[in-house]
């Protein structure tokens, strides 16, 4: 039987900032872990919703089970300097307010736009080189707390950590176009966390989880799907095939999934992401009941990414 305060469902998305309702369904991909009330789990790998699509599938979810975890993989906000200095809000959720309220998110997209820190579309000017303020010496200054403690680690050895922050050019909330940018589907996914928010759900770090008792609320959480993977070319349908093969063999949880589901997992990067990220939480599902405030000061103002180690 399922134990009670334990989590019963894990959702993990693998996003996308695209502006068309097709590349919406094509792309925004959802992996849904559940146990029932007999212990028996299912496994189901999904497409086909835009953003506002899945926003309201989770709150049906949640009505449903609210012992619920969902992580998305985009930023849950900006740099401290920007969010309280530039914007003056002491919060991430404060600040999506502001944004959305406001029109930022598609102001700072639009191609002749004027503020040159959002960076990375080909062709558009001087929006597609990284701007001087965020180069050389300054680097640091467009990442937050956690992208520099989680990310890093996750591309860095240890060894060479502190000589290669510079040179590897972790990826940016500020970054709007280009290979790995994260920009896009952040503004994007703002509204969806004020809305989710509305609704009820716990957002981490920002709010403390209440997975347990009578008054059990869902739980959300920023991911970065690297920390989950590993090591793997997930853009080569081949090195993903062998890595889910590998999988089959090693992990008893893979065991017990679908043809179907696997099949889907190998055929797209999407999919495969929300498919590895949704076993990787559902493996560690226990520490979401009682997941600390990280330690970092500047956590409440520019998120933080859960790591599987937590």
């Amino acid at each position: 039987m399922l134990k009670s305060g334990l989590v019963q469902r894990v959702v993990g998305i693998d996003w996308s900032g695209r502006v068309d309702a097709a590349g919406q369904r094509r792309h925004i991909w959802a992996g849904v872990w559940t146990e029932n009330a007999g212990g028996k789990v299912s496994v189901r790998l999904e497409a086909g919703r835009t953003r506002e699509e899945i926003t309201a599938w989770l709150i049906e979810l949640a009505r449903e089970t609210p012992r619920m975890v969902v992580g998305f993989d985009f930023c849950f906000s900006f740099p401290a300097w920007f969010v309280r200095d530039e914007h003056g809000v002491g919060s991430g959720p404060e600040f999506w307010e502001r944004v959305v309220r406001e029109g930022h998110g598609e102001r700072w997209l639009a191609r002749g736009a004027e503020d040159r820190r959002f960076w990375g579309k080909p062709g558009v000017g001087h929006r597609g080189a990284r701007p001087a303020e965020f180069s050389g010496e300054h680097v640091h200054r467009m990442l937050r707390a956690t992208d520099i403690d989680c990310k890093i680690v996750a591309e860095i050895p240890e060894a060479e950590r502190q000589a290669r922050v510079k040179g590897i050019t972790p990826k940016s909330v500020f970054q709007i176009g280009g290979s790995g940018s994260v920009g896009t589907a952040s503004l994007r996914g703002f509204p969806v966390l004020l809305r989710l928010r509305e609704e009820g759900f716990r957002e981490w770090p920002f709010d403390a989880p209440e997975l347990v008792g009578v008054g059990a609320r869902p739980l959300v959480v920023e991911m970065y799907t690297r920390l989950n993977t590993g090591a793997v070319r997930k853009s080569n349908a081949e090195a993903r095939a062998e890595y889910l093969r590998r999988k089959l063999r090693e992990d008893a949880a893979y065991a017990g999934l679908s043809r179907g589901v696997m099949q889907k997992a190998r055929a797209s990067e999407d999919a495969f992401d929300a498919l590895v990220s949704t076993m990787v939480m559902a493996e560690r599902r226990e520490g979401f009941v009682r997941l600390p405030r990280p330690r970092d000061p500047l956590c409440g103002i520019e998120g933080w990414t859960w790591a599987p180690e937590m």
